[in-house]
This record gives structure tokens, sequence and C-alpha cells, in this order.
């Protein structure tokens, strides 16, 4: 049986990872519209990259996952349940790394085109041929973009928990331990514990 903090674990990784393949459809698309302009779908079909069409409903049904996991992290923050602590990189470092891996996954999926799909070069005219260097821009916009999701939408998380744990957390009484002391012990009178002021008549 998993744990509940290892399932909540895998969940919001789950979550994030769904918005990947996204991310690199639209940093493939991107690069095709910005080097043929109009022209874009056509130059899609004559390289073979027809079988895109066919991804696309399992990458809406990947968003969906990735909106799942936020309605139901969200859930969690409204009941004043924490997530995870926030990322300990920066939001330039998370973009430089989504950035990276954006360009990664079309580095690797032209060159697999470049092998199987009939019309599509080969080699690194494949990839950064005929426009293919646009894929780099296209990669930083959709790892900004990427990035301030991941960020923005812990930080709103982040906040909603914080502010239901002040709202719903019950208000703690101060005891006073001397106080409490005194409901205690007795408190005596001065001439009994010797405090008085003068001595005994003679």
């Amino acid at each position: 049986m998993i744990a509940p903090a290892r399932t909540r674990s895998l969940t919001r990784g789950l979550g994030r990872a769904s918005l990947v393949p996204a991310a690199a459809l639209l940093v493939h698309q991107l690069r095709f519209v910005l080097a043929f302009g109009g022209g874009a779908g056509a130059q899609l079909a004559r390289q073979g990259h027809a079988y895109l069409h066919s991804l696309v409903p399992w990458v809406v049904l990947l968003l969906g996952v990735a909106a799942g996991c936020f309605l139901r992290s969200l859930g969690r923050a409204l009941a004043g349940q924490r997530s995870a602590s926030r990322y300990t990189l920066s939001l330039t470092a998370l973009w430089i790394i989504c950035s990276a891996c954006l360009l990664t996954i079309y580095v690797a999926q032209e060159f697999l085109e470049g092998l199987y799909a009939t019309g599509h070069p080969a080699g690194l005219v494949g990839i950064f041929g005929y426009g293919g260097w646009w894929a780099i821009p296209a990669s930083a916009c959709v790892g900004l973009v990427l990035a301030a999701v991941l960020h923005g939408a812990r930080w709103t998380l982040d906040a909603i928990a914080s502010r239901a744990i002040v709202t719903f957390s019950p208000r703690v009484r101060s005891i006073n331990p001397r106080g409490r002391r005194d409901l205690i012990r007795p408190r005596l009178e001065p001439l009994a514990e010797g405090w008085s002021g003068r001595g005994p008549p003679r």
C-alpha cells in the first residue's frame, strides 16, 4: 500500500509532467509557423508530420490530467493542507531547465523523424535546416510560459493554504502560570510566612 504522502508526491509529479507533451508539441508547431507562416500546414504534411494530428487527443487528455491534479491540490489548499515546499530553484533557473528540456525533445523528435518519416530530411539538416533554428527561440518562449505556470501554481496553492490555516485555526488562550499556581496553592497571610515588617510585641 502506498503511503498518503508518497501518493500526493506522485500526483504532483504527474500533474507537472502532463504539461510537458503539450509544451513540446507547441514548440514543434511554432517552429514551422515562424519558418513558413501560412504554408506551415503544407510543409508539415510534406515532411512527414501528419501523424501529429493523431497525438492531439492524447495531449488534450494529459492537459485534463494536469488540470485535475491542480484542482485536487487546490481542494487540499482550501482545507489548509500545505503541499511540498516551494521550488528552491529561481524562476530563471527553472526557465533555463524547461527551455533546455523542450529543445532536447524537439531535437530527438526531429532526429527520429529523419530516420523513419517519409519525406523528412535526415541529420542536422532535418533538425535545424529549413528554418529549424526557430526551435531555439520557440523553446525559450514556451519554456518561460511553462516555468511561470509551474511557479505560479505552487505560489497560488501555498498562499491559499496559508490563508486557510490562519482563518480556521482555533484561538488558543494563553494561561498565566503564576495565576494557575495561585489557584492550586492558597496564598498565606504575611504574618504566617514571616513577612511582617515589624517584630513581635515584647
